[in-house]
C-alpha cells in the first residue's frame, strides 16, 4: 500500500504535523524542535516508514529517505524526513518494508532479453521431445520458409537421454521431420551452442565436406554427416543464414527490430526490479539505436554497454562509440568485450587438463590470444575497460596473463583500470590469488553455480569442482571484487533468484553445492549493488544510498537480509525507482 499526500495552506502544515506524529511516535517537544529546523526545499518524492539499508557504513539503515529530481536530497528517520515533506510531494509509505539501492545486473544480454521474450521458451523442457513438440506447434503456424528461433534449452536437465544421440545431445531428423519446410535454430542455454533441423543447415549449405571452422565445431555422427548442433563458433554458419535471410529487411525494419527488443527487454529488468543492466557486448548498430532511445526519452532503466567486435574495427569504433552517462545518466559505453572460450555445458570452456566425461577434448579457444593482446593494447590508449568471457581454468589463465603482461608493458594500475573476467567460473588454485593481486573484478553470476551444479562434477571430477568451481569466498579473501548477475537471458534475469543462490548455493534437489563458498546476505547485497557500481566506475553516482547519489531504489516485499532462506525466491518486487521515478509497481 501507498499513500500520496498533498498539503496546502495552513491547514496542510497542522495535517502533515500530526501525521509526522502518528507515524513516528515522535513527542510533542521533538516536534517543536524538528519545526524550528531551517526550511528546505520540498521534495518531489518521500519513501518513508521503511528499512531502508543503503550499503553505506557511516549510515547503513534509515526509515526515510528525500529526492529531488534524479537525485537523493536527504536520509533520515521519519521525523527528520518529513520536513521535506511539501503540497506537491509524492509519498510513499512503505509500511516497514525492505528497500536498497537499485538492483544492478553486472552481465546479461539486453536485446537477448527482448528477443527471448518473443521467441519460442525451452528452458523449461523436459526432454527432447518436448522441444520437437514445441517447434511442431510453431511451424504449424508459421508461413512457409519463416525461422522457427528458440533458446534455452540444456542437455543435462533433461529427465532422459535423448536416443539417438553423439555424445548426449540429440540428432535433428525428429526435427525436421516435424518442420519440413521452415528452418529452425534452437539456441542452448549457454548461448555457445546451437540446434539446427536440415531446413536450415540446406540455408547454410552445410554437407559432410564442410570444414570446422577456427574456434567451432560441427558435431558429426560415425558417417561423418552433422548432426544439427553447432558449438561456439560454428553456430556463425547458421546464424549467417539467418542473416541473409533477413537481409532484405530496410534500415527502418530493422531499427524498429532493435526499439522492440530495447522495449521488451527494459519492461522485463525494470519487473525484476533491476535499476541498470549491464549488456555484456553488442555491436555498433545496437549502440546506435540505444543513443536514439535515450534521445527520444524512451529508456526507463540504466544500460551499461560492452562493445563487441573484432580487433580489426576497434581502432576506429572504439574513439567513436564511447560514451559515459550519456542522457540523463541512462546509457554509457566504455568497455570492450571479447571471448577466449565457451560454455561448460557444451564443453567448449577451455582446460587446463581434458574433461572428466570425455577426455579426448579440454574445450577450446575461441578469440585467440594474440587478437586479445591486440584488443588489450587499444582498450589501454582509447581508456577502455576490458571484459572477457573466460569460464575454463585455462580460459582464465590466458585471460590472466593477458592483462598482467598488459600492465607491466604499458606500466598500467590495473586496479585503477578495473579490468574484468567474465564468469570466472572454473579456476586453478594457483590463479585465484591473482584477481586481488591485479585488480581483475571477477563478474560472475550467483544463479550459474546451482543450474550447473548438476554435471559440474561429472565435468570436472571432485577435485578440480572443489579447487576452482565457483569459489565466492576464495577470491573474495584476495581481495577481488565480485559483481553479479544473470547472464540472461541464459538465466532468467531475475536477480532474487541470483541473490538466493548466491547465499545458499542451494540446487534443485536440496543438496549444497560446496557451502563454504556461500556468500552473506549482505556480501550478497553489495554484489548486486556497490560491486557493481564499481566494476561500471559509477560508484560515485549509485550502487548505495546518500546524498547526491541518483535515486534509484528497489523495494522488496520481503527483508531478504532476515527472512527464513527458504522465502528468499518467493519475495516480489514492490517498486522498482529509477532516478527518482516509480518505473515499475508490483502487487505484495
Amino acid at each position: 500500500m501507498h499513500t500520496f499526500i498533498r498539503f496546502t495552506g495552513v491547514l496542510g502544515i497542522g495535517v502533515a504535523a500530526a501525521w509526522a506524529l502518528a507515524l513516528s511516535g515522535t513527542s510533542a517537544p521533538q516536534a517543536a524542535l524538528s519545526a524550528q529546523a531551517p526550511a528546505v526545499r520540498p521534495a518531489d518524492l518521500v519513501l518513508t516508514n521503511g528499512k531502508i539499508v543503503t550499503v553505506e557504513d557511516a549510515q547503513p539503515e534509515v526509515q526515510a529517505m528525500a529526492v529531488n529530481g534524479d537525485t537523493i536530497t536527504a536520509l533520515g528517520s521519519n521525523a527528520e524526513i518529513q520536513r521535506y515533506v511539501g503540497p506537491n510531494t509524492k509519498v510513499i509509505d512503505l509500511n516497514g518494508a525492505l528497500a536498497t539501492p537499485g538492483l544492478m545486473e553486472a552481465h546479461a544480454h539486453f536485446t537477448g532479453v527482448g528477443d527471448a521474450a518473443r521467441n519460442l521458451k525451452l528452458a523449461d523442457a523436459q526432454t527432447w521431445d518436448d522441444i520437437v513438440r514445441m517447434v511442431g506447434e510453431a511451424a504449424a503456424k508459421a508461413r512457409p520458409g519463416e525461422w522457427i528461433i528458440g533458446r534455452g534449452w540444456h542437455q543435462e536437465k533433461w529427465s532422459t537421454v535423448p536416443e539417438p544421440n553423439v555424445e548426449g545431445f540429440p540428432v535433428h531428423e525428429a526435427l525436421s521431420r516435424v518442420s519440413p519446410n521452415n528452418p529452425v535454430w534452437l539456441g542452448h542455454a549457454s548461448g555457445h551452442a546451437g540446434f539446427a533441423n536440415a531446413k536450415a543447415m540446406e540455408l547454410a549449405k552445410i554437407v559432410r565436406t564442410t570444414p570446422n571452422p577456427p574456434g567451432g565445431t560441427i558435431l558429426r555422427d560415425k558417417a561423418g554427416n552433422a548432426t544439427g548442433l553447432f558449438n561456439e563458433r560454428a553456430q556463425g554458419l547458421i546464424t549467417d543464414a539467418l542473416s541473409r535471410s533477413r537481409a532484405g529487411r530496410t534500415p527502418a525494419e530493422v531499427e524498429a527490430d532493435l526499439r522492440t527488443q530495447i522495449e521488451l527487454a527494459s519492461r522485463e529488468a525494470l519487473s525484476k526490479g533491476l535499476t541498470t543492466v549491464t549488456d555484456a557486448g553488442s555491436p555498433p548498430l545496437t549502440i546506435e539505436v540505444m543513443k536514439k532511445v535515450v534521445d527520444d526519452r524512451k529508456l526507463p532503466v540504466r544500460v551499461w554497454m560492452m562493445l563487441r567486435e573484432g580487433p580489426d574495427k576497434l581502432e576506429t569504433d572504439m574513439p567513436k562509440y564511447r560514451v559515459v552517462n550519456y542522457g540523463d545518466k541512462r546509457f554509457t559505453v566504455r568497455a570492450v568485450k571479447r571471448a577466449i572460450d565457451g560454455a561448460l555445458g557444451s564443453r567448449g570452456a577451455w582446460m587446463l587438463e581434458p574433461y572428466a566425461d570425455l577426455p579426448s577434448t579440454s574445450g577450446m579457444n575461441t578469440d585467440t590470444p594474440g587478437d586479445l593482446r591486440e584488443t588489450a593494447a587499444l582498450a589501454a590508449k582509447f581508456d577502455y575497460q576490458v571484459a572477457v568471457h573466460a569460464i575454463g581454468d585455462r580460459g582464465n589463465r590466458e585471460t590472466l596473463d593477458i592483462y598482467e603482461e598488459t600492465f607491466k608493458r604499458l606500466r598500467l594500475d590495473g586496479k585503477q583500470l578495473r579490468w574484468r573476467i567474465e564468469h570466472a567460473q572454473h579456476l586453478s588454485a594457483a590463479d585465484i590469488p591473482r584477481f586481488g593481486q591485479l585488480g581483475v573484478i571477477a563478474s560472475m553470476q550467483g544463479i550459474h553455480a546451482t543450474s550447473d551444479a548438476p554435471y559440474v562434477l561429472a565435468r570436472l571430477g571432485p577435485k578440480r569442482a572443489e579447487e576452482g568451481a565457483y569459489v565466492w569466498q576464495k577470491l573474495m579473501k584476495t581481495g577481488a571484487v565480485i559483481a553479479n548477475g544473470t547472464d540472461a537471458p541464459v538465466e532468467d534475469i531475475n536477480p532474487i533468484a541470483s541473490y538466493y543462490a548466491s547465499v545458499s548455493r542451494r540446487t534443485k534437489d536440496g543438496t549444497v553445492f560446496f557451502p563454504d563458498q556461500r556468500m552473506s546476505r549482505m556480501e550478497a547485497l553489495r554484489s548486486y549493488t556497490i560491486n557493481v557500481a564499481f566494476a561500471s566506475f559509477d560508484e560515485g553516482i549509485k550502487g548505495s544510498l546518500k546524498p547526491g547519489k541518483l535515486a534509484d531504489v528497489t523495494v522488496f516485499s520481503k527483508d531478504l537480509l532476515t527472512v527464513p532462506e527458504q522465502e528468499i525466491p518467493t519475495t516480489k518486487i514492490l517498486y522498482t525507482v529509477v532516478g527518482g521515478q516509480v518505473a515499475y509497481e508490483g502487487r505484495p
